[in-house]
């Protein structure tokens, strides 16, 4: 397996990885949706172990723009870099937002009294802005920066990077939306505008680990760096 191989390996695994983020969904309903949660009683296991598949994503999301950095830049370093920033605060968000919910772990299972309460619901308010501009808005930055890397050094088939460019307008619309109050975060609009993103996301990952890159100039350079014999000018 040539290191381009096992670069696009380690990418498209680490993108499915990210979906690992989807039964937060469900872990997280109490603490986000129960308004007296930090003075109820209970376990919170599934906090914890939402925060713990959360703290996977968000690395995750660092080694995807990691591993392709070193390829797409010789598209455009630039729009390279500006990818890799912007999966960077896109991990800092989550990991803002998980610090958040297991505050309201660790003041509860201290034994928070009434007056915790306002505490309790602020820290859960500041988790939903964190997903909004974290795992919502950032998403479709993404989207937008790597789809068009993508899309123009043709190193995976179009359709993919094309999928993330369609779908980065409307969950960008979606995400205005909902930050001015217009819209909510799981209405069946904030659904429509999300899927091609997902889509687009999980796609590349499965095509990155089963196919690897589409051969492009940038491959071929790429290869013919690696296999390019080095001279050797001293004595023989």
């Amino acid at each position: 397996m040539d290191s381009l191989r096992k670069t696009a390996l380690a990418a498209g695994v680490l993108y499915l990885i990210t979906f690992s983020s989807i039964p937060t969904l469900a872990l997280y309903g109490p603490v986000r949706t129960d308004p007296n949660y930090i003075t109820g009683p209970g376990p919170d296991t599934a906090t914890l172990w939402g925060g713990a598949l959360e703290m996977i994503v968000a690395l995750a999301c660092i080694g995807t723009a990691v591993a392709l950095y070193p390829v797409v830049k010789r598209q455009n370093e630039a729009v390279a870099l500006g990818f890799v920033g912007a999966r960077v605060l896109e991990a800092a968000a989550i990991v803002t937002g998980v610090v958040s919910l297991l505050s309201v772990v660790t003041l509860r299972q201290a034994g928070a009294v009434a007056n915790a309460l306002p505490t309790g619901q602020a820290l859960a308010a500041m988790y939903d802005w964190t997903f909004l501009l974290g795992q919502t808005l950032m998403p479709a930055v993404n989207a937008l920066l790597l789809g068009s890397l993508l899309y123009r050094s043709r190193l995976v088939p179009r359709i993919l990077p094309l999928l993330g460019l369609i779908g980065a307008p409307l969950l960008l619309a979606s995400t205005t939306a909902t930050y001015f109050g217009i819209n909510d975060t799981l209405s069946v609009w904030s659904v429509i505008a999300t899927a091609p993103i997902a889509l687009w996301e999980f796609s590349l990952g499965v095509w990155l680990v089963a196919k690897g890159f589409s051969p492009s100039p940038i491959t071929k350079g790429m290869t013919a760096a690696v296999s390019a014999p080095t001279r050797n000018d001293g004595p023989a």
